[in-house]
């Protein structure tokens, strides 16, 4: 049998990932989230921020980093310096600060067509689910496990939840773009 509830988990799953690549993007606030995605290559493989250092926020533009291990503070500057956040940190022995600087128009307009692609690629993979889905259907129904009824009915549900999730990102990239737009 067919089971569309493993298709809009999938879909959900998608929408998991965005939110999380949203909420690593720079808005004007220091948030701890934005340092989420940098990986530090240390020990010999690459490590979350959060895994080699705490990271706090004491102030609403600075986000500061006690880095445990000495030896890893020049690690986790160069990996700061090397992702798109365009952060300078500033080391003072083991603590690395990372004043959060205003955003300016220009920055705004480049991180909303981030946001836009960002939704895109988001809504492409969750019409790539739909499309295996609707494969999926058309194998039931050729082997006889299904009628066309079915098959229709089954697209029908599929799509319906295609166009809830598809609703689901709009809503979030609009949501984002308003928090960044806003001064």
């Amino acid at each position: 049998m067919f089971d569309e509830k493993s298709h809009s988990l999938k879909m959900d799953k998608a929408i998991e990932v965005f939110s999380k690549e949203l909420s690593s993007l720079r808005t004007g606030r220091a948030n701890s989230a934005m340092l989420d995605l940098i990986k530090v290559d240390v020990y010999g493989q690459q490590m979350p921020i959060n895994q080699v250092g705490s990271i706090t926020t004491p102030e609403p533009r600075m986000i500061n980093i006690q880095v445990w291990d000495q030896n890893n503070v020049p690690l986790v500057d160069a990996a700061i310096k090397k992702s798109e956040l365009g952060l300078n940190p500033q080391i003072d022995g083991q603590l690395i600060r990372l004043p959060i600087p205003e955003l300016n128009e220009e920055r705004r307009t480049e991180l909303k067509k981030l946001i836009k692609a960002m939704g895109e690629k988001c809504k492409i993979s969750i019409r790539n689910i739909r499309r295996d889905a609707n494969e999926e259907l058309k194998k039931l129904l050729k082997s006889k496990e299904i009628s066309e009824d079915d098959e229709k009915s089954y697209e029908k549900n599929v799509q319906n939840i295609t166009d809830k999730h598809i609703i689901t990102v709009d809503e979030k990239v609009s949501n984002k773009e308003k928090e960044i737009m806003t001064i």
